[in-house]
Parts: structure tokens; C-alpha cells; sequence
């Protein structure tokens, strides 16, 4: 079990008949409605790198020292105003530059003369030459992550850029190409680190292009994905800020994706907006993957990997983690499959309805509420 999923709470959730996993999403910060943290989503709240120093687990072949150093990377992030898409990118640098160890020495391979006679040498996280700044500066993680991130930042359209694109950009390492196979233990890193310090109190944006730049950071590391045609590049599209028309998402479904992708190794979607790939499927114009422009609802064919039914614990566990928030009237698909499995759900936000058992239906087109409530 990763160290993702084994922190999540446990209890009985919704079934007269069965006991399955569930936790309580928390969607605000003691206030009552749902907040976004610095507009910047979940991700980019402050981590504490103490609490990270006392955890015993690694992150793939990272641990310890390692993984402190990816705390400081992270806060810097924050600090700088940037969402969790740059954290990802600063964590994998640095992973590319010195495997996340705070480095007292480098490459000589500039062959710069400093007046004291000695060679210029890059040092620290992220191999930062003198004129990055003091050697102290560079050797301080968290204040060499602001050195790199106030130049990401700089960089025009680095949200769109390939991560290591964007990188390289900063960095200008000789191979363009470098920090590419560094994405994804930083996604994990960024996504562990995340969930063990903030737990469940991480709020939910409600910004649509945040939530799509939470979603987009699954997708690159493989744990969000999509079937064909891929319902997934709608939510690039709105990541970048592109409105392409029929192609729209409800904020409440990226809520509710942001949700699947925090507490689910795996995710698998297989419908969102069905005008956008110009499919007609089971209630056709009158399903709220078409009716009224679209993408109010979606269906999630995996979770953790695994083929849901509505039925089987998987499916039970989203409802479950779900249910405290989900707006009144929305509608949960599968009750012929649950029914029929002998489980009867007791929903205290929204009702069941029944669809095919391949899958697990979720829409909000006759809810009541604009957001996700707590």
C-alpha cells in the first residue's frame, strides 16, 4: 500500500449491509464553505519539512534527508505564488540536478577564475553557478528554490511548456530532454508530501483552471488517464486556459476528479463532455454529458487499476468519500448494480439512479448548489 492511500482514514460509510473504507473530505478551513489556498489549489500550502523530517517512509528510492529538501522546494513554491504544477517542476530539477542532496560542490565546466584564484563551481539542490547568487544563498534549499522559481516564473507560458521544457528553460542544461524521466517520482514526491502533512484539511479549489492543473499533473504521471476517445484532453485545455467550445467541465465535476486523484493511486475516466467527442451514448442528448452544453457529469471506469461495477468496495469508497459534500441533487449511478449485489446505500446529499454496471456515474446537472459543500 503506497504511503498515500495508507493515510487516509478508515470507517463505515453509507451501507445498511456492507462496511467499507471511507473518509471525510474536509472542504474548507473551519469556515464552513469551500475555500482555495492562495487561488493556487491543494498542494501549495505550506509543508511542514519537521513533520516530514519524523515521518518513517520513502517515496520510491527517496527518504530522509531527500525528502526534507523536497519540503523546502515545495514551500518555496508557495511562497513565490505558483500552483502545485511548480512545485512538481522544482522537485523534479532538482532530483535532476543533485537527487534531491543539498550539494557542496559541482561542475567546474564553465572554467570560471574567481579572484581568489579558485574555479567558479555549482552547488546545492540545483547546481547553481556564483551568479545565481552567494554561495550561502545557493546552499540554503529553500532560498535557492526561490531563486529558481522566480525564473520559472519568468518564463513566458511556462504552464503550458512540457515540464522539462520548462526546466531547461531555467536551467539550460546541455540535454533539453534531461528531467524528463524525473516527472514522475517528482509528481509522487510533490503528492506524498502533500497529503502526509496537510492530510485531509488540504481545501478544494474552486477555480476551474486550478483544479485542471491539479487533474493535468495525474494525467502527465500516468495516474489519471483516460479511454478513447480521451475525455482527458478537456481538461488540458481548460489547464491552459483554452475555452474550446463544447468541450466545458463543470467546476463541481473537477472537484470531484481533484477528489477521486487525491485518494486513488489510479484513476480511470471514460466520460466527462460527450459534445466534445460528438458521442450519443445511453440516455444520448438527455445525459448530462450532453444536455445543456455538457461536462456536468462524470463516469469512472477504474480506480486503483481495478474495473468498477458501482457495486464492488472501490465504487462504495468515492461515494463514501463523496457523500458529506456533495451538492443537493446530485445523482449517483448503479443502484440496479448495487441492488442486485444485495447493498442499499443510505445517501445524505443525493440520490442513486440506475445505469450499467461497467462503470460509475456521477452528475450535478440538476444540483442545487454551485460548489462542493462541506
Amino acid at each position: 500500500m503506497s504511503a498515500r492511500r495508507a493515510i487516509v482514514a478508515s470507517g463505515v460509510a453509507l451501507l445498511t449491509v456492507v462496511a467499507v473504507v471511507a473518509a471525510m473530505v474536509v472542504l474548507s478551513s473551519g469556515t464552513g464553505t469551500v475555500t482555495s489556498s492562495r487561488g493556487t489549489g491543494c498542494g501549495t500550502g505550506t509543508v511542514d519539512p519537521a513533520i516530514v523530517a519524523r515521518a518513517d517512509f520513502a517515496v520510491g528510492a527517496f527518504e530522509g534527508e531527500q525528502l526534507v529538501n523536497a519540503a523546502e522546494v515545495m514551500n518555496a513554491a508557495t511562497d513565490a505564488g505558483l500552483p502545485q504544477r511548480a512545485q512538481v517542476i522544482g522537485v523534479m530539477t532538482a532530483i535532476g540536478e543533485s537527487s534531491l542532496r543539498n550539494l557542496t560542490y559541482g561542475d567546474d565546466i564553465y572554467g570560471v577564475t574567481n579572484p581568489d584564484g579558485s574555479l567558479t563551481s555549482s552547488v546545492g539542490l540545483f547546481q547553481q553557478q556564483s551568479w545565481w547568487g552567494s554561495r550561502s544563498t545557493r546552499l540554503d534549499p529553500y532560498q535557492s528554490a526561490l531563486l529558481f522559481f522566480q525564473r520559472l516564473g519568468e518564463v513566458p507560458g511556462w504552464e503550458s511548456l512540457p515540464p522539462t521544457a520548462a526546466a531547461h528553460a531555467v536551467q539550460r542544461n546541455a540535454d533539453p530532454d534531461h528531467y524528463t524521466r524525473f516527472f514522475e517520482p517528482a509528481a509522487r514526491i510533490v503528492q506524498t508530501l502533500t497529503v502526509a502533512a496537510g492530510g485531509s484539511d488540504c481545501p478544494i479549489s474552486v477555480d476551474d483552471r486550478v483544479l485542471a492543473q491539479e487533474l493535468v499533473v495525474h494525467a502527465d504521471d500516468g495516474s489519471l488517464r483516460g479511454l478513447v476517445p480521451d475525455h482527458v484532453r478537456q481538461i488540458r485545455w481548460i489547464a491552459n486556459g483554452d475555452r474550446v467550445p463544447g468541450c466545458g467541465i463543470d467546476t463541481r465535476i473537477l472537484q470531484i476528479m481533484v477528489i477521486a486523484v487525491r485518494y486513488f493511486d489510479e484513476v480511470g475516466v471514460s466520460s466527462i463532455n460527450r459534445n466534445c467527442t460528438a458521442e450519443l451514448l445511453g440516455a444520448g442528448a438527455e445525459s448530462w454529458h450532453y444536455k445543456d452544453g455538457g461536462g456536468r457529469a462524470v463516469d469512472f471506469f477504474s480506480l486503483d487499476g481495478v474495473a468498477l461495477t458501482g457495486a464492488d468496495a472501490r465504487s462504495l469508497r468515492l461515494i463514501g468519500l463523496l457523500d458529506p459534500s456533495m451538492p443537493e441533487g446530485s445523482r449517483v449511478g448503479q443502484a440496479q448494480c448495487r441492488s442486485a449485489a444485495g447493498i442499499t446505500l443510505a445517501l445524505s446529499r443525493w440520490t442513486d439512479i440506475a445505469d450499467g454496471c461497467d462503470h460509475l456515474h456521477i452528475d450535478v446537472g440538476e444540483a442545487v448548489d454551485d460548489l462542493l459543500v462541506n
